[in-house]
C-alpha cells in the first residue's frame, strides 16, 4: 500500500450522500479526511465511515468560518486542505498537492475551480473558474466572516496549475434556494453596517450592470444558454440583495 500524504483534508457536509463517494475517493491519497457533519439525515456519515473518515458533529448555525476553524483545530496534520463535498480533486492536481506538501514551504496555495453541470461546463461569466485558497499550514491560518468566509494567512500566495472539478448545483431549486438564503444574510449584514439602497442605484442600475458585466465583459455569452441563464440570475441576485436591504431599512423587512 502506498504511504499516505501527511495532509488533513476537511469536508463540510449536510445531506451530501450523492456527492460524498466521488469527493472522498478523489482525496484518498491524504492521511486524514475529516468530515464535519451539521446534522445530516441521509447516509452521509455511513459513506464517510466507509472511507475511514474522522467524523465530527457540529451545528452550522449559518457560520461557515466557525465551522472551518473548528475542523482545522481537530486536524492531525500540519498541512490542511479544504474540500467541498461537491468538488473533485483531479489526478493532476493531486500530484501538485503532494509536491507542495512534501516541499513544506511557507505558502498559501490557491486552486482554480472549474464548474460542471449536466448540460456542460461553464468557463466564462459569473461562474468562470475562480481561484480559492485551499491548501495551507494549520498553525498559520484562520477563517473570518460568517457569509463568504475568507482565509486569513500571513504567507505569500502561490497557485497550483491543476483544477478542482466543481459541481455546484444539482437543480435550479437548489440554486435559487441558495440565492434566497445568501441575499437575506447579505442584506442583513449590510443593514447592520449602516449601508443603504436607494431605488435608482440599488434596484435599477446595479442589477442591470451585474448582468451586463458578467454576460458581456466576462464573456458569459460564450457559454451559450447556460451562460445566459446564470448571468441573468446573477442580475436577479443583485436585485434581490438590494431590494431586501431597502426593505429592512425602510420597513423592517416587510413589503
Amino acid at each position: 500500500m502506498m504511504e499516505k500524504l501527511p495532509l488533513s483534508v476537511i469536508v463540510l457536509a449536510y445531506n451530501e450522500e450523492d456527492n460524498l463517494p466521488d469527493c472522498l475517493k478523489s482525496a484518498s491519497f491524504a492521511a486524514e479526511i475529516i468530515l464535519v457533519d451539521s446534522g445530516s439525515t441521509d447516509k452521509s456519515d455511513d459513506i464517510a465511515k466507509s472511507f475511514g473518515c474522522k467524523i465530527l458533529q457540529r451545528p452550522l448555525n449559518g457560520d461557515y468560518a466557525a465551522q472551518r476553524n473548528f475542523a482545522i483545530a481537530h486536524a492531525s496534520n500540519e498541512w490542511v486542505m479544504m474540500l467541498d463535498a461537491d468538488e473533485r480533486i483531479t489526478s493532476e492536481l493531486a500530484e501538485e498537492i503532494k509536491e507542495a506538501v512534501l516541499s513544506n514551504q511557507d505558502f498559501c496555495w490557491r486552486i482554480s475551480r472549474e464548474n460542471h453541470f449536466v448540460e456542460g461546463k461553464v468557463l466564462h461569466g459569473v461562474l468562470r473558474p475562480d481561484k480559492v485558497e485551499r491548501l495551507f499550514k494549520k498553525s498559520s491560518a484562520k477563517y473570518e466572516g460568517s457569509v463568504h468566509e475568507r482565509l486569513q494567512c500571513p504567507f505569500p500566495k502561490k497557485e497550483l496549475q491543476g483544477r478542482l472539478i466543481h459541481f455546484p448545483y444539482k437543480s435550479w431549486e437548489i440554486h435559487l434556494d441558495k440565492m434566497n438564503r445568501y441575499t437575506t444574510m447579505l442584506a442583513q449584514k449590510y443593514a447592520a453596517q449602516g449601508k443603504n439602497s436607494n431605488f435608482l442605484s440599488g434596484i435599477m442600475i446595479k442589477p442591470l450592470w451585474a448582468f451586463l458585466k458578467t454576460y458581456v465583459v466576462h464573456l458569459g455569452f460564450l457559454d451559450g444558454k447556460l451562460g445566459f441563464e446564470f448571468c441573468l440570475l446573477h442580475g436577479f441576485y443583485t436585485l434581490e440583495k438590494y431590494i431586501k436591504l431597502r426593505s429592512i431599512n425602510r420597513f423592517n423587512g416587510r413589503i
